[in-house]
């Protein structure tokens, strides 16, 4: 059964402020973050599935929708990943190899745009890992 439009929303939303957290977790956000997202959704999500919002607009827009408004917001961080673990559960259906392998490539992508890979990065990347492995 195809997951419903709402269902893939809610996903690149929660996806949207995974990859804040990895961008932020050091407490800076580089423009290579964001660069290296904003291409990542445009050469690996859009073709990846086909959802689309009401306007007409690939659902995979969320991930830079939400990444976007969480920048400009400097949002607080603290329940992205208990709030993804309980989504992970709710809707383990989507998360096959394909988007597991995806959402790690992006995440790793991130961390690696501006110089190498931090402590705190590997941590997040690590923890992400765990969730989504389980």
């Amino acid at each position: 059964m195809k997951p419903s439009h709402q269902t893939m929303t809610r996903l690149y939303e929660h996806l949207g402020k995974v990859f804040y957290c990895i961008a932020a977790i050091d407490k800076t956000i580089r423009k290579e973050e964001i660069a290296q997202l904003k291409e990542i959704v445009k050469t690996e999500w859009l073709p990846f599935e086909n959802t689309f919002n009401e306007f007409g607009d690939d659902t995979a827009y969320e991930i830079e929708i939400v990444f976007d408004w969480l920048l400009a917001n400097k949002w607080d961080t603290e329940q992205v990943i208990p709030d993804f673990k309980i989504f992970r559960k709710e809707h383990q259906h989507l998360f096959t190899p394909e988007v597991i392998t995806l959402i790690l490539k992006t995440a790793n992508t991130i961390a690696n745009s501006f110089l190498e890979k931090n402590r705190s990065e590997h941590v997040f990347i690590s923890q992400l890992s765990a969730i989504l492995i389980q």
